[in-house]
């Protein structure tokens, strides 16, 4: 499904993603979209339910917003990498050891900070009921995760955690004053002009056009569009579009959005990560078949799944797509992402 008339701005040819049509008659996902932005213009697709220029949950690409701001901060003189993360935020566990987790060990997950997502009805990733509903408070986020010891002695490991990004949050408003997302509206998305980017709080819905979200329960499908993202929080509650998203990396990879040595220090990735990306402050690096990388982030909400990306050449490419159970075989993302960049 099509849609032309949005804004003006996409120039939406269907078929031009073939792939995204097999993904929805494979059984795969309901819908899926793709907006590739480069010099020569836009191309934008989408299928099943999707729409182009359609809202979508972004998940954990929320994060990269946050280190944007934890970064700005740092140019700013209010914030050090290298302070202990309880400097800002109160009780913050240290490790094993008793080595106290820095800013930096927060935001590249070698905190060894217990991820709170992991205890049971915590994840926004799973089917809560009408627990989807529910409010949470940051603190109650914290409070779960730091009643286990630490996985790790800060810097002796690597394991991602969603909590490290509630103390981001955290941090944020400890030195600012205000709410996380006032400062991500007030720093990136009123200056670059994303209208189409929010921070819902409680609010469990989503502007429309958007592709519905499903789960399967008890065998059967369930739509889990609607729920309250304040379990995610600072680490993953955001909503935007293909074209924003886009906007945003360029931007942060450009390096309109932070000086040049604290997007230097967001692309220094840890070494050893054992998953399909290297990590540095909020940043994912992903290395394609064709031996090219490409900068963003991917991101997990039920129901939703995003991967936000940009080469070093400026081109960009975001996908979001509405997994059913069967879901899209991971070498069918890669192979888009390398049809697009390689």
């Amino acid at each position: 499904m099509i849609n032309t008339a949005i804004a003006g701005v996409l120039l939406a040819v269907s078929g031009t993603f073939p792939a995204l049509d097999g993904w929805v008659e494979q059984g795969w996902a309901s819908g899926a979209l793709l907006t590739v932005e480069d010099p020569a213009g836009v191309r934008a697709d989408a299928a099943g339910e999707a729409s182009v220029g359609g809202y979508f949950r972004i998940g954990s690409a929320t994060k990269t917003f946050v280190a944007t701001v934890v970064l700005q901060l740092v140019d700013e003189g209010r914030v050090r990498l290298d302070d202990p993360a309880d400097r800002y935020v109160t009780g913050v566990p240290r490790g094993l050891n008793g080595d106290r987790p820095t800013v930096r060990q927060v935001l590249n997950h070698t905190s060894g900070l217990y991820d709170y997502a992991h205890e049971e009805g915590y994840s926004t990733n799973r089917w809560r009921g009408g627990d989807r509903f529910r409010t949470y408070q940051p603190r109650e986020l914290l409070d779960v995760a730091f009643a286990h010891a630490s996985h790790f002695d800060p810097g002796k490991g690597w394991r991602y955690s969603n909590t490290n990004y509630i103390v981001a949050g955290m941090l944020i408003e400890r030195v600012t004053g205000r709410t996380y997302g006032d400062e991500v509206r007030s720093r990136v998305l009123r200056p670059l002009g994303l209208a189409h980017t929010f921070v819902p709080g409680r609010w469990p819905g989503l502007p429309h056009p958007h592709a519905r979200g499903y789960t399967e329960v008890d065998g059967r499908l369930v739509d889990a569009t609607l729920m309250n993202p304040t379990l995610d929080w600072a680490a993953g509650e955001m909503i935007s579009t293909a074209e924003d998203l886009n906007r945003f990396f360029d931007a942060l990879l450009s390096g309109r959005l932070t000086s040049a040595a604290s997007l230097d220090a967001m692309r220094q990735t840890v070494a050893e990560t054992n998953t399909i990306f290297a990590y540095g402050l909020g940043l994912q690096r992903f290395d394609l078949p064709c031996g090219r990388s490409v900068w963003g982030h991917g991101g997990e909400l039920i129901g939703y799944r995003t991967y936000a990306t940009r080469a070093d050449d400026g081109r960009r490419a975001t996908l979001s797509y509405n997994p059913l159970p069967a879901d899209v075989p991971g070498e069918e993302v890669i192979g888009l992402f390398a049809s697009v960049y390689c």
